[in-house]
């Protein structure tokens, strides 16, 4: 088998990972990109006792580690700078390999020891670097959150896993005009959204709509997230897939509050005390 052959089946979710870890489509796929031309070329080789897709991760940690978890400024487009602006108290609040440890472990469900050989660290650090980061996360963040999820059981497991983390649910939508209608009156801080509503009502077509009035944050939930990530249309920035996991649903929230910009944040929050509706 071929070395693309054997990348190309983890590389939807390496791009989830990448996308999640910067808070940004365009500097995410950046640094995917990255780690694959090295790795074509021979400037990075996967240790060959690991499984490809550990390997895989690993050279893009490497790549994404030596640049400081940022994005230099010329790799950046204009636009994708401002969506990405925040306050420095935010960037600050929390370690990049702390959030790398988080997502490698909640969302793309390396164990510990896999995780400590992709950020070259210990298992007890990445599991101390997991615990700091959530609590960090939960404690400055929490927000208004509308459910859009037309599956009873889903949406309630949703609800109490989000609330139990310190967050609000200002609703819940089962279809795309109720999703709508609940996003203008109550002005949420982020939207977990599933994609298919049934009765031909999607989720994505809600969302794009609740995006024409106000900028939010969006996570969809998805039983086929590696379909949503082709490359080929515009693509969501943040993906759980079906079945969840608590912990998946914890870290992506958690990095979604975490990039969206502070302007938002301030709105939101003068919403929920002012009761506006």
């Amino acid at each position: 088998m071929s070395m693309s052959q054997s990348y190309a089946p983890h590389l939807p979710y390496l791009r989830r990972y990448a996308r999640a870890l910067t808070g940004s489509q365009s500097s995410g796929d950046t640094y995917v990109r990255a780690a694959l031309s090295a790795l074509l070329a021979g400037e990075q080789k996967v240790d060959g006792g690991v499984s490809p897709r550990v390997g895989l991760y690993q050279v893009f940690q490497a790549i994404w580690s030596s640049a400081s978890g940022r994005m230099e400024s010329g790799m950046q487009p204009a636009n994708d700078v401002k969506k990405r602006s925040a306050p420095e108290t935010r960037l600050a609040m929390l370690d990049a390999q702390k959030r790398a440890a988080l997502l490698l472990t909640s969302v793309e469900a390396f164990s510990l020891a896999e995780a400590a050989f992709i950020v070259d660290g210990s298992p007890e650090e990445v599991l101390r670097a997991i615990l700091d980061a959530q609590n960090l996360i939960d404690r400055q963040l929490a927000s208004r959150i509308l459910i859009i999820e037309d599956e009873p059981i889903i949406a309630l497991d949703l609800d109490n896993l989000v609330t139990e983390l310190g967050h609000t649910v200002v609703g819940i939508a089962t279809t795309r005009d109720d999703a709508v209608a609940m996003a203008l009156s109550e002005r949420p801080g982020l939207v977990l959204a599933d994609i298919n509503l049934g009765e031909s009502s999607s989720g994505i077509d809600a969302v794009a709509e609740i995006l024409n009035s106000f900028d939010i944050p969006v996570i969809f939930i998805t039983a086929h997230p590696e379909k949503l990530l082709t490359g080929e249309r515009p693509e969501p920035t943040y993906l759980i897939a079906k079945p969840f996991l608590p912990e998946s649903i914890q870290a992506t929230v958690g990095q979604a509050l975490f990039f969206h910009t502070a302007e938002n944040k301030v709105a939101y929050a003068n919403h929920a005390s002012t009761g506006a509706h």
